[in-house]
């Protein structure tokens, strides 16, 4: 309960700040001007108008056949922010630094992206010449995708002591790691889980296609740790209509990043940039909106390779 509660307050102070920038931007200009738009509702004379509502049901990206009860539902949370927003200026929060501070960071990464979003424009759809490229080049990823059937105990990663990894070095499979665990009261759980070569970065797939079966390995992600092994490799491939779509929208996005970098890098070449203080230049410049190789888990790279065993 206490959690939930925790998660409500963090959601209604993430609100609050947001609202706090359209409050600060009004005062600057001294009297509040007069909201466009039909007004749906007003919260101790503060209008909220059908302009404010549309843009949160575009933002929230609601399907067409929710709009009507998702209507009502967002005008209620509008309301609601509203209220938070007018007491939270009663009580000077939005002199706070820190909420200032968290202002300008999202009016200066608003307006950033709108820069980008003018200068690059819309880019043109990817051919069907270079999705095919794509699909012929990255056969790991479709013609020959394989999905990994692996077996899992998943302990904390504080347990994982020198003792159990002498236990997990001297067992053959995960039974026999189970059993020690058990006689030595360790905790863990047992599952089962299931990813393709599309799913992972390439370096971990390599491995996990090199690995014969039954092998253990240890994967860690933050507190806990993952002791697997593989039960089965199958032959998953997927066809060039199928991955037409995912292939599309990372060649979209990868025409986005490199059209955002190339307007980073001329910019950078007709400014004056001084590193002060002990701070140097980094090796190279990211660019907002980094790609990803289509359809990857968002979890795979963060696992990484690293407590491979």
């Amino acid at each position: 309960m206490k959690d939930i509660q925790q998660s409500r307050f963090k959601r209604s102070m993430m609100c609050t700040a947001a609202m706090l920038l359209v409050a600060t931007l009004a005062a600057c200009g001294g009297k509040a001007e007069k909201k466009p738009g039909q007004a749906l509702a007003s919260v101790n004379g503060q209008e909220i108008t059908v302009l404010q509502l549309n843009e949160e049901l575009m933002r929230a990206n609601v399907p067409a056949a929710r709009q009507e009860a998702a209507r009502k539902q967002m005008l209620e949370a509008l309301i609601d922010r509203q209220l938070l927003e007018s007491e939270a200026t009663k009580e000077k929060m939005d002199r706070d630094p820190k909420v200032m501070q968290a202002i300008e960071r999202a009016k200066s990464t608003i307006v950033a992206q709108a820069y980008l979003q003018k200068r690059v424009g819309t880019i043109a759809r990817p051919t069907a010449t270079e999705v095919e490229e794509y699909f012929n080049k990255n056969p790991q990823l479709f013609a020959s995708r394989k999905v990994f059937d692996m077996r899992q105990l998943v302990l904390a990663s504080s347990d994982v002591t020198d003792n159990v990894k002498a236990a997990i070095d001297a067992s053959k499979s995960l039974d026999e790691v189970a059993a020690w665990l058990d006689e030595h009261k360790v905790k863990y759980g047992r599952g089962q889980l299931a990813r393709s070569t599309q799913e992972l970065p390439p370096e971990l797939a390599g491995k996990l296609l090199a690995m014969p079966k039954g092998q253990l390995f240890i994967i860690r992600e933050g507190d806990r740790s993952m002791l697997l092994s593989i039960n089965e490799v199958k032959d998953a491939p997927v066809t060039l209509a199928q991955a037409t779509p995912q292939i599309e929208q990372f060649l979209v996005n990868k025409k986005n990043k490199e059209a955002a970098e190339a307007e980073l890098k001329r910019l950078r070449a007709s400014a004056k940039i001084e590193y002060l203080g002990q701070t140097q230049a980094p090796a190279t410049a990211a660019a907002p909106n980094a790609g990803a190789q289509p359809a990857a888990n968002p979890d795979a790279h963060a696992r990484g390779v690293a407590g491979l065993k």
